[in-house]
């Protein structure tokens, strides 16, 4: 079962005087390409956290935040009142002002706040490998979903390309019985005499190059194998980007060799459906 790159999951950890907040986002990329938001205080299982991630998500463009919230009455920052002192010296000697407004000033000047390296306590990273497992679940169930989505807009246009070239089929039994007498008539309206043999010889070797039984039988044996990657136990996005090329080199060679403007029509619908599977392929695993 093929599955989206799109995914969203999340959960959250009730602590002693935390919360913390793990926050999975996923979306469509041809690699992995990883964004975490991991506090100081965590930052040595960052690696871990990654490794984790992209040994489940495989992947995509996906953002990783682990948000922490102190519900308790500590905190671990300080006002660094030397610091700030010094800067409202320094703004008052360039613009006099009231106290007040220097200070808040200051305060938004780096290092007005002191902040204590924390330690995580192995519980509360335990803790936090937990709520990330939750998350990478409701992830790939996310991806699941949106993947039998995919999957059943897939089938519905893989089957309609499959009735336009029956309709080719059904347009092809005349076609080249119709060139052919395009062909006679102008040779006819020419009112010269031809060698009726050469003319004959000629004309098979014409109209073995609009021949397109081949690109039929291809192209049938491609939709197939497409449907059959479709429903395998891995979700293949590549694999199945590779074999929409070689439909729609197949769709492209019956297009140039039709000579008929019905089948050409045909052709064009095709191209079109294909044309939407490809846009969607750009979002499966």
């Amino acid at each position: 079962m093929i599955q989206s790159m799109t995914g969203f999951g999340k959960h959250v950890v009730q602590l002693p005087g935390k919360k913390i907040t793990v926050e999975l986002k996923s979306l469509n990329s041809k690699s992995l390409d990883l964004n975490a938001r991991v506090p100081q205080a965590y930052r040595e299982k960052e690696l871990a956290f990654r490794s984790r991630i992209a040994q489940v998500l495989q992947r995509g463009k996906i953002d990783l935040g682990l948000f922490v919230e102190l519900t308790g009455d500590t905190s671990s920052a300080e006002v660094n009142e030397a610091v700030i002192r010094n800067y409202m010296k320094q703004l008052g000697a360039i613009a006099p002002g009231e106290p007040v407004s220097l200070l808040e000033m200051a305060l938004r000047l780096p290092d007005s706040l002191r902040t204590g390296r924390e330690e995580a306590d192995p519980q509360e990273l335990q803790a936090i490998e937990g709520a990330l497992e939750k998350a990478l679940e409701e992830t790939q169930q996310f991806r699941l979903e949106e993947g039998r989505v995919l999957e059943a807009d897939f089938v519905q246009r893989i089957a309609a390309i499959k009735g336009h070239l029956s309709e080719v089929e059904k347009r092809d039994k005349d076609r080249l019985e119709a060139i052919r007498e395009r062909l006679e008539r102008a040779v006819a309206e020419l009112r010269e005499k031809v060698d009726a043999n050469r003319f004959e010889q000629e004309l098979i070797y014409y109209l073995e190059k609009y021949d397109i039984t081949e690109e039929k039988v291809r192209l049938a044996k491609h939709l197939d194998y497409f449907e059959q990657s479709l429903h395998s136990d891995d979700s293949n996005g590549k694999k199945l980007g590779f074999i929409c090329q070689e439909i729609g080199r197949e769709i492209n060679t019956i297009g140039s060799k039709a000579n008929d403007a019905p089948m050409q029509r045909v052709v064009v619908q095709m191209k079109d459906e294909l044309e939407k599977i490809k846009e969607q392929m750009l979002n499966v695993l």
